[in-house]
């Protein structure tokens, strides 16, 4: 349309500059519309004074007719377009043909490589040829040359469109490139098409006009999009895999979740489908079994009639250490939750509880304690003594026992060493224990009371929020709604306190039915507080069949929540744990010393052990900006899962060393989001001055190549007094002079 009343594409317009081409100075012209507009003021007031009514009439005749005077007068200085051309049989235009595995995808019983050959056979590969030299190239991991279109398979696993544009741009140092031509579906797999390769694509001022090819939506397909599984676990602990999908075609009908490492299933279960192209997530839970490196792959069963099955299914990595962290609980006098939550962590292998049981105000009973010396002075005052622990279960204690140094020391451990802290209710404990002053007010997850009697031997019964009914840490039942029916039928707590209102930022996972708070987390720093107001959760033991485990489950996940996360001295990351069709990963590592201050004068070394037990060692810089980091790059050349193992020495003295795991894919990128990026393409030709068409209009893009300032170009001026819109807007303005006499009986 735009064509049809301008007489040229748009993009010329875009490109080229207004001229008037009469050759008359333009203060004439100006001058000129000015007198005709006052002279038509004249006329109208004199003609029209008697049949018009002053004012808003006379106006709108003024405004027409001198609008109509003025257009006339333009055209008499002969308005044109300067616009820089391609010289004809003097450029290279080069068609660029997406050849990757998405283009092999059959929509209409039609594979996407037979409608982009349509699209350039249909018309517009004869025009190019006639005005300029074409050359054709196909893209997918790579550019390569072709000689024939009819050669394309399909085949290539991956869509890298940006290295192939930086490769076209590097030809016009040698080449006359005058325009790109590309045909693809847009589905980049390697990041997108990033501000540099645009920039140096403008710098040569080469347009890229885009074919777009394929449907822009979903017909009949389940994907899954993402899946977030924690990167480190402790064995035999419960994980959550976040799982996140899309289909098309499903709605309200049912489909199979499943979770399986080396075959095996961990976990299954039903999904019912949402809306159409509505984003869906789900959490499946499973066992993160023995340690080691894991492949956890993750499916969704395809359905009947499916066209994209291979985007069902996605691999996740994660490490289980066989480490088991080390949880300090001080408790200040003997009660019977003590015994119970000691009796529920002898059943978990995967921690160490250490207890320091204050039996008078001077004397302690210690267990699980590594030697004699361990704790022999009650509770530690250093940070090397306290940070040797994950966590820390603080009973029913007073604040006023420990010291003033004590007390920032326990600020520290969360704060700083990033381990994790949990309050349990008691005589001495909250506000009763004087928790409510400096400098545990911003410590606690909770605004606790400042009064005392907060502590209540009244029986309690326990419900869940709706963060609750998801958390980990209260999960006894699998099913989410089951957990909270679970959890409602509970026995009675034998003892609760009135902890306050949880802060800003903090998440409430159980309240109390009577009213008022049962637990409260928190991040705090580098760590996690907990606050929990029931003292009497033992006869959930005792009141229940001897074969029931939910006192044990709630006391085994909480405790494993208060150590998940807690840094060790090295601490290992990746930037990514899956590279699919990829090779780089950055490898980043925190140091830090007993103390947990930044090791920033340590060596850091990363031990790479890749597929097939070949190794490699990579030395990690320091990061300028991040005391105690480290950095480096590292190219995983082959298929396959690695173990990365981090080691940091300060002089002889090793620091520590950590372990992470990442696995690279190749052939699995092409599988996901196979929907025309429309997008992505659209802006690409808008930034460097190219055109968008579908595939259906891709023979209207002859005339728009044309217009460039790349290769060899010459200057053309293209008159614009005889364009259809000129024409119309006489019409127009004429017409509605004629209908508002019309209307008004003053024709």
């Amino acid at each position: 349309m735009f064509e049809f009343l301008f007489k040229y594409p748009a993009n010329a317009f875009e490109r080229g500059k207004i001229v008037l081409a009469g050759g008359w100075p333009v203060w004439l012209l100006v001058a000129l519309m000015v007198g005709a507009g006052a002279a038509i003021a004249w006329l109208v007031y004199r003609r029209n004074k008697a049949s018009l009514v002053e004012g808003p009439r006379q106006a709108a005749i003024w405004a027409l007719q001198t609008a109509l005077a003025c257009l006339l007068l333009l055209m008499l200085w002969q308005p044109a377009l300067s616009v820089s051309a391609l010289k004809a049989q003097q450029n290279v235009v080069a068609v660029i043909v997406d050849d990757s595995k998405s283009m092999g995808q059959v929509e209409d019983g039609t594979p996407r490589r037979q409608k982009a050959l349509d699209a350039l056979n249909g018309g517009l590969l004869a025009q190019l040829r006639e005005k300029f030299q074409v050359r054709l190239y196909k893209t997918g991991e790579r550019l390569s040359r072709v000689e024939k279109l009819e050669t394309l398979q399909s085949t290539d696993r991956a869509t890298r469109l940006a290295d192939s544009m930086k490769e076209v741009v590097a030809e016009a140092g040698s080449l006359p490139i005058g325009a790109v031509v590309l045909v693809s579906d847009g589905a980049e797999n390697s990041g997108g098409i990033d501000l540099e390769t645009i920039n140096e694509i403008r710098r040569h001022q080469i347009p890229v006009h885009t074919i777009g090819v394929g449907r822009e939506t979903m017909v009949r397909d389940v994907e899954i999009s993402d899946a977030q599984v924690p990167a480190r676990a402790l064995q035999d602990s419960r994980l959550s895999a976040v799982v996140s999908f899309r289909q098309a075609g499903y709605q309200g009908q049912k489909g199979k979740l499943t979770l399986r490492e080396n075959g095996k299933v961990l976990a299954s279960q039903d999904v019912v489908f949402k809306k159409d192209g509505v984003q869906q997530t789900e959490a499946a839970l499973f066992n993160a079994g023995t340690p080691g490196a894991k492949n956890l792959e993750i499916s969704i069963d395809p359905l009947p009639g499916e066209e994209n099955a291979q985007n069902n299914k996605v691999t996740r990595v994660f490490d289980v250490s066989d480490k088991k962290p080390r949880i300090l609980y001080v408790e200040g006098e003997p009660r019977w939750e003590y015994k119970f939550i000691r009796r529920a962590m002898e059943d978990d292998k995967t921690v160490e509880l250490v207890t320091l049981l204050r039996t008078t105000q001077n004397k302690f009973y210690r267990q699980g304690i590594n030697g004699p010396k361990e704790l022999e002075a009650g509770f530690p005052s250093t940070d090397e003594e306290l940070f040797q622990y994950q966590a820390i279960l603080m009973g029913t204690v007073e604040a006023a026992w420990f010291t003033p140094a004590q007390q920032e020391l326990l600020n520290r451990f969360v704060d700083k060493r990033g381990g994790g802290l949990i309050f349990l209710a008691g005589r001495a404990s909250f506000s009763d224990g004087g928790w409510w002053r400096e400098p545990f007010i911003g410590l606690l997850p909770v605004t606790l009371p400042e009064r005392k009697g907060t502590f209540h031997r009244d029986p309690a019964n326990a419900e869940l929020t709706n963060a609750g009914r998801d958390s980990l840490i209260t999960r006894i039942e699998e099913n989410p709604d089951r957990n909270m029916e679970r959890w409602s039928k509970l026995p009675y707590i034998a003892g609760y306190q009135d902890i306050g209102v949880p802060k800003p930022g903090a998440l409430s996972l159980a309240k109390l039915k009577s009213g008022g708070e049962l637990l409260v987390t928190q991040n705090y720093g580098r760590g996690r507080v907990a606050a929990f107001a029931g003292a009497g959760t033992w006869r959930w033991q005792m009141l229940q069949p001897l074969e029931d485990r939910s006192h044990e489950t709630f006391w085994q996940q909480f405790l494993r929540w208060s150590v998940t996360g807690t840094p060790t001295q090295v601490q290992a990351s990746l930037s990514k744990t899956m590279l699919a069709d990829e090779s780089r990963v950055r490898f980043r590592a925190e140091a830090r010393d007993k103390s947990y201050a930044a090791a920033s004068d340590a060596v850091v070394v990363a031990r790479v052990i890749g597929p097939g037990g070949a190794g490699s060692e990579v030395q990690m810089t320091p990061v300028p900006t991040e005391s105690g980091v480290f950095e480096a790059e590292y190219n995983a050349d082959a298929e396959g899962s690695y173990v990365v193992e981090i080691v940091a020495k300060r002089g002889e003295d090793e620091l520590g060393r950590d372990v992470a795991t990442f696995r690279r894919e190749d052939g699995v990128a092409e599988n996901f989001h196979t929907e025309q990026n429309r997008e992505l393409l659209e802006k690409l030709a808008q930034q460097t001055g190219g055109t968008f068409r579908g595939a259906a209009d891709a023979s209207k893009l002859g005339n728009d190549i044309s217009y460039s300032d790349a290769g060899i170009t010459m200057r053309e001026t293209k008159d614009l007094w005889n364009m259809p819109i000129v024409f119309l807007l006489v019409l127009a303005l004429r017409g509605s002079e004629w209908m508002l006499r019309r209307k008004w009986g003053v024709i």
